[in-house]
């Protein structure tokens, strides 16, 4: 009977879901799969790209785990792809390999002022405050008004953890040293600026619903945002989602504000025009107010305004990073396929080479899109048996002498659960959920014990 070698490149919800997928589908061989990770700790983006005040990820977290703890797949953290195994490495060892490295850079926004001191992408400040290894472990909050760009939950996100009290972050795994640089900012009120109007959002009612109970901390919007176009009312009707989101924004239209210590403010029809500095750093906001075109868009209307703001966060989208050896689209910061296998640039298939998840299709969906993305592409991964790498050196003692012979500090399953009790223990002794190990060399040590 034929055996698959399959090593996964990613060991965040879209690997794992590719893996699991892969050992419970119907086909006629044998299956071992690796799953190599940058990181010293699986789970990607629900570890290290969500806030920490999300209790539902950990039944994500959950899920993920019990796939992991099943004993059928074997776990490398701590593995860079490109330097510490590399495509000719997986080609000796592997029958084909499944890149699943997500989407962690933030996309561009192009316009005046966007480099000055005090403009951020929102994907770096995301992976501060949720203890990501690779970050500076201090964040430069100084600014009292704050601007965000972006209409989705990342934008959300990003508004909720900077208006949000420190003390309430206590209960959750938030890191010691975020805890305290948001207790030391001296931030009063945070913009956060839609192209769009209320009705044509991307976050989910359950992430705006979160901003609203946030203690001491004023919900402001503007009544000439909701004075709805019949396209708006016809999706307000039609759209369940959009109906929820409605009602939200009535029930804060309504409440008394100007008693909070912090105002969290909703600006819609606003696009971007210009980041205003003074000697180099953010100073004000810039944006042309716009109105509804009658065919699902928007238009400008002549009209600019402006918001003094000390910093400013663009929360546009996420975007894919080039892996080495493999094709890579430079415009849409994806590898370049068709339903999960990758092309190659005469656009004909790359034997042995697949993608899923983010970096297949781009970072939008949530969870139930990455299922169907990796079932989508271990249907073609299983189809595709005659195009599969001949390995030189298939048996898997020879990927952990590798690693071992290059010096790599590489991590496994094991080291994971010593790693996750530690943090667990961590927030027991302080009478918190856990605490995130930060540093890189520490969350190795205790991993490799």
């Amino acid at each position: 009977m034929t055996k698959l070698r399959l090593a996964i490149v990613g060991a965040g919800p879209a690997g794992i879901y590719a893996a699991d997928i892969l050992l419970k589908h119907e086909r006629a061989f044998e299956v071992s799969i690796d799953l190599f990770e940058q990181l010293p700790a699986p789970y990607g983006l629900v570890r290290y790209g969500v806030a920490p005040d999300h209790p539902r990820i950990k039944g994500i977290v959950n899920a993920l785990r019990e796939v992991l703890d099943s004993g059928d797949i074997r776990v490398f953290g701590n593995v860079r792809y490109g330097t510490d195994i590399t495509l000719d490495d997986l080609k000796r060892h592997y029958n084909a390999v499944i890149f699943s490295t997500g989407a962690v850079r933030d996309a561009p926004l192009e316009m005046p002022g966007i480099d000055a001191h005090g403009s951020y992408g929102a994907a770096d400040f995301v992976s501060w405050y949720d203890g990501h290894p690779d970050v500076p472990r201090e964040w430069p909050l100084e600014a009292q008004s704050v601007a965000v760009i972006g209409n989705g939950n990342v934008a959300l996100d990003v508004a909720r953890m900077l208006a949000k009290h420190s003390e309430d972050l206590l209960p959750t795994e938030v890191p010691d040293n975020v805890y305290a640089g948001l207790q030391a900012s001296p931030v009063t009120d945070v913009h956060v600026f839609g192209r769009r109007g209320p009705m044509q959002v991307k976050f989910t009612p359950l992430e705006l619903r979160e901003l609203g109970e946030l203690r001491d901390v004023d919900m402001i919007v503007h009544e000439e945002d909701f004075d709805y176009d019949p396209a708006s009312r016809d999706a307000i009707t039609s759209n369940k989602q959009l109906t929820v989101i409605d009602r939200i924004f009535t029930q804060w239209r309504a409440r008394e504000t100007g008693s909070a210590s912090r105002r969290l403010h909703l600006h819609f029809y606003a696009r971007p025009v210009e980041v205003l500095t003074t000697d180099g750093a953010v100073s004000g906001f810039r944006y042309e107010r716009t109105e509804p075109d009658g065919q699902g868009g928007v238009r400008g209307t002549g009209e600019f305004r402006e918001v003094e703001v000390s910093a400013l966060y663009r929360a546009v989208g996420y975007f894919g990073s080039p892996l080495d050896g493999i094709p890579f689209d430079e415009r849409h910061g994806v590898i370049p396929n068709h339903e999960g296998q990758v092309l190659g640039d005469d656009n004909n298939q790359v034997p042995g080479v697949y993608a899923t998840g983010w970096i297949k299709r781009g970072p939008v969906g949530l969870i139930g899109h990455t299922k169907s993305d990796a079932m989508e592409t271990i249907q073609h991964l299983v189809k595709d048996q005659s195009s599969w790498w001949s390995p030189a050196e298939p048996a898997e003692q020879a990927v952990t002498d590798l690693l071992d012979r290059r010096g790599v500090l590489y991590t496994n399953l094991d080291g994971w659960h010593r790693l996750d009790a530690h943090e667990v223990a961590l927030g027991e002794n302080q009478g918190r959920e856990r605490i995130k190990v930060v540093p890189r060399d520490e969350m190795i040590r205790i991993s490799r014990d």
